[in-house]
């Protein structure tokens, strides 16, 4: 029979569509399983300043269909201190929390580990990141909704690219991943996609522009990751214009458009899952592991393994975008 009486959930780093779903499903399963069930707001920082708030099935009423987080969610720098840590220690003993459900990235991860590594508390974690990059999960909770947000907003640009013959650089979220650029940038027929994972060539960029413009294309759409090694959008087009002014050339970025909005249908399932499953972990005994599905089926990696293990961007995925971009 598990010890765990309470429970607490927070959300960590950039929001995501989909959290408030996740804690939908981490305090409606606690409470099944007869837990109390604890938020705390501000994510690490709020564990630090003593946030604390008991949550009921009431409590998190209405929220399935809502972007964001209603417990908030901030990057802490205190955190990352002895100081800092051990006031969080200290609230979490106090508030006499038996376990604690992180929803949240890999920086995220990186502050649970050390919770669990220096205090030896149970902590499991849930991937909520748009960017997809967590290794141990096939998708994280915000991805999809992220993907169709640029799709749409893509859609009209080309729309305006087409009308007035103009190529279109458009600069989507992704620092240090290139999930959301290559799978909207297949999605949207983009000419060309370029992403942190593989070297931009400008002159093999505007090689593919000249091949397009002998082929009659009198528009084009050039997605590019805001990590990309040649600087962004629009830098990218400052260096393509310099060489080949033959397109009327524009930039837009898309920007924190992706984070926001009412989750997809696949993240509402994906997040009541994962949610669903992390309050079972810990029931089970699990601690300092994500929780993920891969090939439908539920999968535990140690912190240490999803953020130091990247996923990387499949090179077949890679190989067909630039075969279907010609």
């Amino acid at each position: 029979m598990s010890s765990i009486k309470k429970i607490g959930v927070l959300t960590s780093g950039g929001d995501a569509p989909g959290m408030n779903a996740c804690i939908r499903a981490v305090v409606r399963t606690g409470i099944y399983h007869k837990l109390e069930v604890v938020g705390i707001y501000h994510g690490f920082e709020g564990l630090i300043n003593n946030e604390f708030e008991e949550m009921s099935s009431h409590s998190v009423a209405n929220i399935i269909q809502r972007g964001g987080t209603i417990l908030k969610t901030a990057r802490s720098e205190r955190f990352k201190t002895e100081e800092g840590m051990a006031q969080a220690w200290e609230n979490i003993q106090k508030n006499k929390l038996d376990a604690l459900v992180v929803i949240g990235g890999d920086g995220s991860f990186r502050g649970a580990n050390a919770l669990v590594e220096k205090y030896h508390f149970p902590i499991v974690g849930v991937a909520g990141t748009i960017d997809n990059d967590l290794y141990g999960t096939d998708f994280t909770i915000g991805y999809d909704t992220a993907i169709n947000t640029v799709i749409e907003a893509v859609d009209k640009i080309r729309d305006t690219a087409s009308s007035h013959s103009r190529l279109f650089f458009i600069e989507v979220m992704g620092r240090d991943a290139g999930f959301i650029a290559m799978r909207s940038g297949i999605a949207v027929g983009a000419e060309a996609i370029l992403i942190p994972e593989t070297k931009t060539h400008i002159q093999d960029l505007i090689s593919l522009l000249e091949k397009g413009r002998r082929k009659n294309k009198a528009s084009g759409i050039i997605i590019v990751a805001e990590g990309d090694d040649e600087g962004g959008a629009f830098e990218v087009a400052r260096k393509v214009k310099e060489k080949f002014d033959f397109y009327d050339t524009r930039v837009s970025i898309i920007g924190h458009l992706q984070r926001g909005g009412s989750p997809s249908c696949m993240d509402r399932v994906l997040a009541s899952r994962l949610g669903y499953e992390s309050v079972n972990a810990i029931l089970d005994g699990y601690k300092g592991v994500m929780v993920g599905i891969i090939n439908k089926e539920v999968s535990f990696i140690p912190f240490v393994k999803s953020v130091k293990h990247h996923a990387e961007v499949d090179k077949d995925i890679i190989k067909m975008a630039h075969i279907l971009s010609l």
